[in-house]
């Protein structure tokens, strides 16, 4: 926002952004959460997301033929991005985890895990994944916003889910 001294704001949003920001941007948070199970960092994502939009050219953002699609798939790259970055940086080893604890303290443990073994899939099958299991997609969904056939996302969730199993074992 752009303000001049006894003026309105002036946006320096293009409007197509702006007009997706309001009808999307809940789905697009929530998205985020269930990959990055934090508010804080779902919040980033969100940020992530819209201001890539903005830096796009303005013509861009109405040329999206399904925004929905579109942001759901944005906000899941962009936190398992985010997931990986942190990864990378703690070197966390999936072996040395705690496995005791209480319930609540498990499920944590679990979460975190599950995000580590996300973060250390290809691109593609994490996308996938998250899209199916956290987002719950259906595969045809899954096919259609990908540009993919529904026999590919079936096998790449197969095989993601089996490496994930032995990653979480």
């Amino acid at each position: 926002m752009l303000l001049a001294i006894g003026e309105r704001p002036i946006s320096t949003v293009p409007k197509a952004v702006d007009e997706m920001y309001r009808e999307h941007h809940v789905m697009v948070f929530r998205a985020a959460h269930r990959v990055t199970g934090n508010i804080a960092d779902a919040e980033d994502v969100l940020q992530t997301v819209f201001l890539r939009l903005v830096r796009r050219d303005p013509a861009a953002a109405g040329e999206i033929d399904n925004p929905e699609s579109y942001l759901r798939r944005s906000a899941v790259n962009a936190a398992l991005d985010l997931v990986r970055a942190r990864r990378d940086a703690s070197n966390v080893d999936l072996d040395r985890l705690p496995s005791h604890g209480s319930g609540a303290d498990r499920l944590g443990d679990l979460r975190e895990q599950l995000q580590l073994a996300l973060a250390s899939l290809p691109a593609r099958s994490a996308e996938m994944f998250a899209l199916r299991f956290l987002e719950g997609l259906t595969n045809p969904q899954i096919a259609k916003a990908m540009g993919l056939s529904q026999m590919v996302v079936a096998v790449t969730l197969h095989r993601t889910r089996r490496k994930l199993q032995k990653l979480l074992r």
